[in-house]
């Protein structure tokens, strides 16, 4: 149990790192003539709301929205909640909310948007001629679909009426900036929340391109609105933007960085594998148990004792229905089958936010003997991995990870600690 005591030790120096209030602190805009509006979105926007009211130090009015039960004490923004991953009623009257809220600006008002992965979802604001269950159909596709976080954000823009910026093209002729947590690989802030105040040059045709690159199917309503004739989201040269600007405040670089640095002042010698990693859970997975063993075996490519991170945003495609877990779940459940019978190695895969897709963990353990122990209580891990059911395996052992939500979101953090 001490490895696992010190996994979670590494998790919470990564989570730190992300603290709202020290990631504001060093990119506060200049303050304004004019009035000071806060917006937001995302699983930490509350938490940023919070901090930022904290930092900055004078009166400020403002809209934010979360997912439930993510929200927390603000002075004067009101804060919203939504469902997520799949968008409700609720994530609707948010997005009009923050549209109400930058109505009527000036040139001296500012109006800083803090943004923060989750707000996909909980901005739901379908593009005129679709539903809004239109886009929870959408929604659930994408989720559905396994395509990477680009992809998929290449369609969300091009079918709503909040992302790729417009929500920033209704704040003219105020400023604004953008401060932002990226749960993204690559840290590219028009991706995050699918960058309701960031524009992206990527338009109709790219989308178009991702949908048939990755076998996306589309609902019926959607397919015909993107088949129309170009109708891009706003552009990145759109003058409405001249004056805005966009910093990235915090992201699993730093995080992980953060957790490399912990470990290595515990005498554990830590390697950053990458940051930014994309792909199926599993078979990423496959990759990591690989390495784990050939350090284990051979002493190569790094030298044990030391720990491997890893971060980014890996994906799920659903094989069925019925199954409970979300993709880190997926990942430790894959890399159990792989480390099976291996000794000397505990792994920690867990989603930053503290609730890895739908369930009530962040994630999960898993060392040499898990997936024996998923056996003999009667649970198949094999079969589970089949059926998405990743998180029924890991309680039936106890290795379930639920630190609760940690008010920051930089996406995927994975530590392998191999003994020497």
């Amino acid at each position: 149990m001490k490895h696992r005591a010190f996994l979670t030790e590494l998790f919470d120096a990564a989570i730190a790192a992300a603290d709202p209030k020290l990631a504001l602190a060093a990119h506060l805009p200049e303050k304004p003539k004019g009035r000071t509006i806060v917006i937001g979105a995302g699983k930490g926007a509350a938490q940023l709301a919070a901090a930022f009211e904290e930092l900055w130090g004078e009166p400020v009015e403002g809209t934010v929205v979360t997912r439930y039960g993510y929200a927390c004490e603000t002075q004067n923004v009101t804060v919203l909640e939504a469902a997520h991953p799949v968008p409700d009623a609720a994530g609707l009257a948010a997005s009009e909310a923050l549209f109400q809220q930058v109505q009527g600006l000036s040139a001296d008002d500012l109006v800083v948007a803090l943004v923060c992965g989750g707000g996909s979802a909980l901005l739901a604001a379908p593009a005129e001629g679709l539903s809004f269950a239109d886009e929870v159909a959408l929604n659930e596709a994408l989720l559905a679909s396994g395509a990477p976080i680009g992809a998929m954000n290449a369609v969300r823009k091009q079918v709503s009426g909040i992302k790729g910026g417009r929500l920033a093209a209704a704040c003219a002729p105020a400023r604004v900036v953008s401060l932002v947590v990226s749960d993204v690989p690559g840290d590219d802030a028009a991706q995050v929340a699918s960058g309701p105040t960031v524009p992206d040059p990527v338009g109709r045709a790219e989308a178009l391109k991702a949908v048939a690159d990755y076998g996306i199917a589309l609902p019926n309503a959607i397919a015909a609105h993107l088949a129309k004739a170009p109708e891009d989201a706003p552009q990145p040269d759109d003058p409405r933007f001249a004056r805005n600007e966009v910093h990235v405040v915090a992201s699993a670089a730093i995080s992980l960085e953060a957790a490399a640095a912990k470990a290595e002042a515990a005498g554990w010698p830590a390697v950053i594998l990458s940051d930014a990693i994309e792909g199926e859970a599993r078979e990423v997975a496959k990759m990591h148990g690989a390495m784990a063993r050939e350090v284990v075996r051979r002493n190569r490519p790094f030298k044990a004792p030391l720990v491997m991170l890893s971060g980014g945003e890996t994906t799920v495609t659903l094989h069925g229905k019925g199954g409970r877990g979300g993709r880190n779940s997926e990942f430790l459940l894959s890399l159990a089958m792989e480390l099976d019978g291996v000794a000397g190695v505990t792994a920690l895969a867990a989603d930053t936010d503290g609730i890895d897709g739908s369930e009530d963990n962040a994630g999960a353990f898993a060392d040499g003997t898990t997936a024996a122990a998923m056996r003999q209580s009667g649970v198949d891990p094999a079969q589970a991995l089949a059926g998405n059911d990743a998180y029924t395996a890991f309680d039936a052992v106890g290795e379930i990870f639920a630190p609760g939500p940690t008010g920051t979101n930089v996406n995927d953090f994975r530590a392998i600690l191999i003994e020497g």
